[in-house]
């Protein structure tokens, strides 16, 4: 009977340690340097804000979370987010200078269940030294491929296909289109494989379980979103290393795939063998996902605004009648895009691919009478800094002549991020956006059927997949 009462008294010691743990973690920051800390609230111990500010909302508004925390506190504010306290940042000045500051005041610092799923390799999670390698080959990849005439005649043979299959579709869900479009793209230029093989197949199945488990409970539990991500990453990158074992012992078999990114790869010396193939699936990733989506939020955004469609079908046709009807588009023509350019960049900034990104002080950072206590997450959120209205005119309205004028450089635009973490593929999604508008916008005419917008739940996604009604032109140009 006492032994029993004893093991009774332990757990119950157990569980109340463990719960004023949980309050001392949550409120104790509240007390640490309070006058110079940014103003704003902690919420519910332990979960803090989390669930608010996660809320689902139109990708092109800031949400009532902040809407609500920057009419109170101002455009920095402090909550209590993804289990640690936290400084969010709506402010451009601010934000700027956390993205410069990346490996000195600042450093990457995603949760770690997505660490789990992305490796811990990944140059999306990567820090230091690791990252640097990384984002130098990535640079020195894409560079070599953006305007090699291989790359630019793969992703309109592609393009071409695609909307050929809808010759005799009343209807499309674009957004499957899109990423169908774009896998196919990443994964020839890659790894150097057709959507006919059986490992393009192998590998799409096992990555779309992949990006499932992205964005599920990141709970390790046999049968779950987040265990058979992790599963599925293991099978990809065993799939990846087999692909590159191949090369290796043959050679000078295949010569057709020589100009893809992983022939490039294999002869990087300052990479390791698990940092090459982690590097193949950021690609695949970065390639798939991102571009998919912002060629949607694209047509979608065109579908609203006839004035912009008309005037960029006009600029492709001008580059068409320059050309013989089965000529290739090369990289001057791709120069000459430049309201494309301007469409492509008021939907990143009016539809926010990437409404935040995560970010941790290495030390007490001061910034304009603020402090942000060593430890602390730091949230830049995009998002608000590009709906501001303060900054852009019109800010809520999809207007691509902005930038004619605006430099899409500037500290008020960061789609991509910024920093030493500036998305390196940017420049690779812009074109096969461009090259795929090239044939849509003279082949075919579409409408939105339904209500259908890009939500941020936190990452963004047309609910119902953009479901479009496709009328064929009657003067094909392809």
């Amino acid at each position: 009977m006492a032994e029993g009462s004893y093991w009774l008294v332990v757990l119950v010691g157990g569980v109340v340690g463990f719960l004023l743990s949980l309050v001392f973690n949550h409120f104790l920051p509240l007390l640490f340097k309070g006058g110079l800390v940014p103003k704003g609230t902690f919420g519910w111990p332990l979960l803090g804000e989390t669930f608010s500010f996660l809320k689902p909302h139109s990708s092109n508004s800031v949400g009532t979370f902040l809407q609500d925390h920057c009419s109170r506190y101002g455009k920095v504010f402090k909550s209590h987010l993804f289990f640690s306290p936290t400084v969010v940042s709506c402010d451009p000045e601010l934000n700027y200078f956390i993205l410069q500051n990346e490996g000195k005041l600042f450093e990457c610092s995603y949760p770690k269940p997505i660490h789990g799923i992305l490796g811990k390799v990944s140059m999306l999670v990567a820090v230091g030294d690791t990252h640097k390698r990384l984002r130098n080959v990535a640079l020195c990849l894409v560079t070599i491929t953006k305007s090699k005439p291989e790359f630019l005649n793969d992703i309109e043979k592609i393009a071409i296909q695609i909307l050929d299959s809808w010759k005799n579709e009343p209807k499309v869900i674009f957004c499957e289109e899109a990423r169908k479009f774009t896998f196919n793209v990443i994964v020839k230029q890659v790894l150097g494989l057709t959507p006919h093989e059986p490992e393009t197949s192998k590998i799409l199945e096992d990555f779309l379980t992949f990006m499932r488990g992205l964005i599920s409970l990141p709970l390790y539990i046999p049968g779950t979103p987040y265990a058979r991500a992790v599963q599925a990453r293991s099978r990809i990158s065993s799939t990846v290393k087999a692909i590159i074992e191949e090369r290796r012992r043959n050679p000078d078999e295949n010569s057709k795939k020589r100009s893809d990114f992983l022939e490039i790869l294999l002869s990087v010396d300052t990479l390791s063998e698990d940092e090459k193939v982690s590097f193949v699936l950021d690609s695949l990733l970065g390639g798939y996902e991102t571009t998919s989506l912002l060629m949607s939020m694209v047509v979608h955004f065109l579908s609203h605004c006839p004035t912009a469609l008309q005037q960029l079908k006009q600029e492709h046709q001008k580059i068409r009648s320059m050309k013989q009807k089965h000529d290739h588009l090369d990289w001057e023509d791709y120069k000459k895009m430049d309201f494309t350019q301007n469409v492509i960049n008021e939907a990143l900034r009016y539809g926010n691919i990437v409404k935040f990104v995560h970010r941790k002080a290495l030390k007490d950072v001061k910034f304009r009478g603020y402090l942000i206590p060593s430890g602390w997450k730091v949230l830049p959120v995009f998002t608000a800094v590009h709906l501001d209205t303060s900054l852009h005119s019109n800010a809520p309205q999809f207007h691509p002549w902005r930038w004619e004028k605006q430099d899409p450089t500037c500290k008020i635009f960061t789609p991509f991020g910024g920093g030493s973490r500036c998305c390196p593929g940017s420049d690779l999604a812009k074109v096969e956006v461009a090259f795929f508008l090239h044939h849509l916008v003279q082949n075919f005419r579409w409408k939105t059927e339904g209500e259908d917008e890009p939500i941020a739940y936190p990452y963004v996604e047309f609910q119902r997949g953009l479901v479009l009604n496709m009328d064929p032109c009657s003067e094909t140009t392809m």
